[in-house]
């Protein structure tokens, strides 16, 4: 299964999937990394793997529309069965979601349809949950709301910070994440996920 995989960051759940893609755990190629900022620590750790990179500078660009085509032709060269947004900051136009439909894999540090958006730890906490966590889904249009593929749980703790809290579940997220893609590689579809909203 070929992975083309985005990421504006570090690339910790990248790593995850780059560490089990090597080891053979993991039935999947990673045929390219890209960023929308070219100082992305996700480039760095591609390039020591060995892995093709790219940069789509949303800084050199007139507009999104204009961006967001040139995303979608530089990831659609890779030719990728799936494109993994690992920590990808910038939301997706209707072109890019339209030439990977169904096929736009995401992670988000909470139990969606609850605390979408960039600020989900924070919000769940701010909330007072009990139970926080992690998502698995295919993004679309919307901010973190395409179908979702799986959950995992994370307790709140009385002394959770933001940060505390967000390092259990990008463990959880890690490990879901390696979940899902290896049944994708295994045949299954997104759509024998569940039933779509």
């Amino acid at each position: 299964m070929r992975i083309v995989a985005l990421a504006s960051g570090s690339g910790s759940n990248l790593q995850a999937v780059m560490d089990a893609a090597a080891s053979g755990t993991l039935d999947v190629e990673i045929v390219a990394v890209g960023s929308d900022t070219p100082d992305a620590g996700a480039l760095a750790r591609a390039a020591a793997a060995g892995i093709e990179t790219f940069v789509v500078d949303f800084a050199r660009f007139d507009d999104r529309a204009a961006w967001n085509h040139a995303l979608t032709v530089k990831t659609a060269s890779y030719a990728p069965d799936y494109v993994l947004s690992s920590g990808f900051m910038r939301i997706a136009g209707p072109e890019f979601i339209a030439a990977f439909e169904g096929r736009y894999l995401n992670t988000h540090p909470a139990l969606l349809p609850a605390f979408p958006g960039a600020h989900g730890v924070r919000d769940a906490l701010r909330y007072g949950v009990k139970v926080a966590g992690c998502t698995v889904h295919v993004a679309d249009a919307g901010v973190d709301t395409g179908p979702i593929l799986a959950q995992a749980a994370v307790p709140v703790l009385d002394t959770d910070t933001e940060q505390t809290l967000h390092e259990r579940i990008k463990v959880q997220e890690r490990n879901l994440l390696l979940v899902v893609l290896g049944e994708l590689a295994a045949g299954k579809a997104p759509e024998d996920y569940a039933p779509r909203r």
